[in-house]
C-alpha cells in the first residue's frame, strides 16, 4: 500500500483555459504568496478572455484549512464580480468534514464530485450579463 504524497504549492499554479471556462488544479498545500498570485491571475484572466467559468479541481488537495477555505471564496467572489462562477471539483469526504467543523460555508461556490461533473454544471448555467450590456457567446 503505497501512501499519499502532498507536494506544497510554492510557485505558480497553472490556469488552463478550456474553452469558456479556466480550469486550476491544486495540489498539496497552498502558500500565501501563490494563492495571492493565484487570485490576481485568475481576475486578470477572467478580465481578459471573458471567460465565463473557473473550475478549480482540489482533489489533490489532503487538508483543507481556513486559509485555504478563504481562499477559494476569495476567488468566487472576485470571480462572480468579473461575471464569471467558480465551481470547486473533486472534494475528499474529509476536506468536506473539515470545512463544516471550521464553520466555513464559502458562500459563491458550487460544488461538483468530479471534475467532469463540475465542467457540467458551469456548461448549464444561463450566461451572466457584464456590466455595459449583453454578454456575448462565441460561436
Amino acid at each position: 500500500m503505497s501512501e499519499a504524497y502532498s507536494r506544497p504549492v510554492t510557485g505558480h499554479v497553472p490556469v488552463l483555459r478550456l474553452g469558456d471556462v479556466l480550469l486550476v488544479t491544486l495540489q498539496g498545500d497552498l502558500h500565501d504568496s501563490t494563492a495571492q498570485q493565484l487570485q490576481q491571475d485568475l481576475s486578470e484572466t477572467i478580465s481578459r478572455t471573458g471567460v465565463r467559468g473557473v473550475l478549480i479541481d482540489i482533489s489533490g488537495v489532503e487538508i483543507v484549512d481556513s486559509f485555504l477555505g478563504r481562499v477559494l471564496a476569495e476567488i468566487a467572489a472576485q470571480s462572480r464580480l468579473l461575471a464569471a462562477r467558480t465551481v470547486v471539483a473533486g472534494m475528499r469526504p474529509a476536506v468536506a468534514i473539515t470545512l463544516v467543523e471550521l464553520g466555513l460555508t464559502l458562500p459563491g461556490l458550487s460544488t461538483a464530485l468530479s471534475t467532469e461533473a463540475g465542467m457540467e454544471l458551469l456548461a448549464q448555467q444561463a450566461p451572466v450579463t457584464r456590466p455595459g450590456g449583453p454578454r456575448q457567446e462565441s460561436p
